[in-house]
């Protein structure tokens, strides 16, 4: 049977070693509580490396009466089946539930450690997993080689269609929203008051934007903003007591890049110039900003250049 480079890598032993090496440390998956049965993992504020295995993202998990619950299961089927092993130890009940808030698969390839029919995401995130999933999937085998081993992906067997799950009596409400991309999921516990929130959230580490679409992503975080919320955990950066800072910051992030590449574009900057432009001191300790940034122009400038900087055709004749 013909295996492509995927199967290959996943189906590799010690005999023909990764040109990354091999990931003989197994992941530090240390749960902090953060409220009544609530617990965040906090992934690196980090650019997705081999060092630190792809386990970027923040994750949650939620003790029930009817069983555990997590809010993603980060970047590989290593990484869920231990994080399934962590919750069930530190709750004393078995996984009932995995949400995936988006499709981007730092937070979402560990399902493939889960039984599908319990992982439940919104339908947009599930078209776009059976769209752009093998991509990832090939994409983080070439990035993060051993780590990746036998994950091979998985779509969730749940939709989501409803506006709230109620699990022995603590209530989650579901929030489908979009702008980080195109479907994006986040979830409010109603018994403590905190807002799971995905990537439409980041504290204290630059967004990043390899699907977002700026203005939707703005439109939700005024839904974040007017909801009745006490805490935030974000899809990265560390805990938000208050539950504001979180959606103030990734707004002014996003206010500042967007008129920032505009004014780029309009004033002739190319791609790589636009990469270099000051970052303002007050995002001057923000996790991975330069990195953001230059990711982001390779993300929108194009679009910007399409919509700014219009083909003129000269006249005929």
């Amino acid at each position: 049977m013909m295996l492509n480079r995927r199967q290959a890598l996943a189906g590799m032993t010690g005999a023909l070693p990764l040109l990354t090496g091999a990931a003989t440390d197994d992941y530090r998956i240390d749960p902090q509580p953060v409220a009544d049965g609530l617990w965040m993992i906090h992934g690196a504020d980090e650019p997705m490396l081999f060092a630190n295995g792809g386990a970027i993202a923040n994750i949650a998990i939620i003790a029930t009466p009817a069983g555990t619950l997590l809010v993603d299961a980060g970047p590989s089927i290593r990484y869920g089946h231990m994080l399934r092993k962590v919750a069930e130890t530190l709750t004393g009940q078995p996984v009932v539930r995995v949400y995936v808030t988006h499709l981007h698969p730092d937070h979402g390839m560990g399902i493939a450690a889960f039984d599908p029919t319990i992982v439940a995401a919104l339908p947009g995130t599930i078209a776009d997993m059976e769209r752009d999933g093998r991509g990832f999937s090939d994409a983080l085998y070439r990035l993060l080689g051993d780590w990746m081993r036998g994950t091979d992906l998985a779509l969730p067997g749940r939709r989501i269609d409803q506006p709230a799950e109620d699990f022995g009596g603590r209530r989650l409400q579901l929030l489908p929203l979009a702008g980080h991309s195109n479907a994006d999921l986040a979830l409010l516990d109603e018994r403590t008051g905190t807002l799971i929130a995905g990537d439409l959230l980041f504290l204290d580490r630059a967004p990043s934007t390899p699907t977002a679409n700026l203005t939707r992503w703005r439109e939700s975080l005024d839904a974040l903003a007017r909801l009745s919320h006490k805490a935030a955990i974000p899809g990265h950066g560390p805990f938000d007591p208050g539950g504001t800072r979180a959606i103030a910051q990734t707004r002014d992030w996003l206010d500042w890049l967007d008129a920032t590449l505009r004014t780029a574009v309009q004033s002739g900057l190319d791609m790589v110039e636009a990469g270099t432009l000051p970052i303002p001191d007050r995002f001057a300790t923000m996790a991975a900003a330069r990195y953001e940034l230059q990711r982001s122009v390779s993300h929108l400038y194009p679009a910007l250049e399409a919509e700014l900087l219009p083909r003129v055709d000269l006249p005929e004749g």
